[in-house]
C-alpha cells in the first residue's frame, strides 16, 4: 500500500495552518492544492475532500522546500471537530474486564451481548483537544483520571442517512485519540440522571489528538489495526479494532440516521481493555501516556498540574 502523505495543523508564521507531511518533511498545504478555498486549515481540506485529496496526494510527489517535521510547532491535527461523538462499552475485550468488576464488586452479572445499536457520547473540542507532545493538565475536581486509547474516524463529507454498506464513503480518514476520563465524576448522587457526562469526560485538556491525520486511503483495514497504550513506559493496552462490539460503519450509519455529519467530525470509535479503573491506577502529574494504532503514528501526552 502506498505510504502517501499525512496532514497536520501546525504553527506557520504567526498562524495555525494545514501541513502536509511525507518523507519527514512538512509543506502548507495551500501550496499544494490550487485554487481551493480554506486549504489553510485541515477543515477547510476535507470540506472539498473529493477534490484536495488527489491534488495533494500528486503533488506532494514533487514537492520542494519543504521543512523538517522535527523543526514545526506541531498542533491538533484538526482544528476543531464541529462534532467529537464517543462510542461507549464498544470493546468486547473491554466489556469481559468491566464484566468481571461487576461482578465482584456487586455480584450481579453484566450483559455481555449486543445491543441493537452502539451507544454514544459527546465531548467539547476548543475546550478539550490538545496535540501530541502538548501538556494534558490534570484536572483539581478529580484524583481519578483514567486513559482510554482509541481509533478516531474523520468524516469526509456531509453524511444524513448512510447505510452500512456506504459508510466508509464518508470517512475520509484516521486519527489516535485519549479520552481521558474523570471516574470519580462518573456519577453524581442527589440528582435523578445518575451520570454526570460533563464532569467525567469535558474538562480542559480531555481530549488529546494526533500526532496528524491519516487519509483512508493509506489504511490497510480500520477495522483489524494494532492498538497500544502505554503509562511510563509500561503497557496497559494491547488489543485490535477488529473487538470492536460496533464496527466502523455501524457507528457512521447509526449516527447519520439522527445527525447530519459534517466534514471533520470524528468519531472515536471506543477503548479496549487495559484502562486503569479496573486496577484502581490512576494518571499522576508527571505520567506519560504514549498510544500507538497501526499505520496512524504515535500520540504521547505528560500530565501536568493545573494552574487555574
Amino acid at each position: 500500500m502506498d505510504e502517501g502523505y499525512r496532514l497536520i495543523s501546525y504553527r506557520h508564521n504567526g498562524r495555525d495552518v494545514a501541513g502536509v507531511l511525507s518523507d519527514g518533511l512538512v509543506y502548507p498545504a495551500a501550496d499544494l492544492v490550487g485554487d481551493i478555498p480554506e486549504a489553510g486549515t485541515v477543515i477547510g481540506l476535507l470540506n472539498a475532500w473529493d477534490r484536495a485529496h488527489p491534488r495533494i496526494h500528486a503533488a506532494v510527489k514533487n514537492a520542494k522546500g519543504g521543512v523538517p517535521f522535527s523543526k514545526v510547532e506541531l498542533l491538533a491535527p484538526i482544528l476543531y471537530p464541529g462534532s467529537l461523538f464517543c462510542a461507549g462499552a464498544n470493546y468486547w475485550d473491554h466489556l469481559e474486564e468491566m464484566a468481571e468488576i461487576a461482578k465482584r464488586t456487586t455480584g450481579k452479572e453484566l450483559s455481555m451481548t449486543k445491543g441493537a445499536e452502539p451507544w454514544f457520547f459527546m465531548k467539547t473540542t476548543a475546550g478539550s483537544i490538545i496535540g501530541d507532545g502538548a501538556p494534558a493538565r490534570l484536572p483539581k475536581f478529580s484524583q481519578q483520571v483514567d486513559w482510554e486509547g482509541e481509533l478516531g474516524v474523520v468524516i469526509g463529507r456531509s453524511t444524513r442517512s448512510i447505510s452500512e454498506a456506504k459508510a466508509f464513503d464518508a470517512v475520509a480518514g484516521y486519527v489516535i485519540i485519549n479520552d481521558l476520563s474523570a471516574r470519580d465524576l462518573m456519577k453524581r448522587d442527589g440528582t435523578p440522571f445518575i451520570y454526570d457526562w460533563i464532569g467525567q469526560k469535558c474538562f480542559a485538556d480531555a481530549a488529546p489528538m494526533g500526532p496528524w491525520f491519516t487519509p483512508a486511503a493509506y489504511v490497510r483495514d480500520p477495522n483489524n489495526l494494532a492498538i497500544k497504550l502505554w503509562v511510563n513506559g509500561v503497557l496497559k493496552q494491547d488489543s485490535n479494532t477488529g473487538k470492536m462490539v460496533h464496527g466502523i460503519a455501524e457507528q457512521v450509519a447509526y449516527l447519520s440516521r439522527h445527525v447530519t455529519l459534517q466534514p471533520g467530525d470524528v468519531i472515536a470509535t471506543g477503548s479496549p481493555a487495559g484502562v486503569g479503573m479496573p486496577r484502581g491506577e490512576f494518571l499522576k502529574i508527571g505520567d506519560e501516556v504514549k498510544i500507538e494504532i497501526e499505520g496512524c503514528g504515535t500520540l504521547t501526552n505528560r500530565m501536568v498540574a493545573d494552574d487555574q
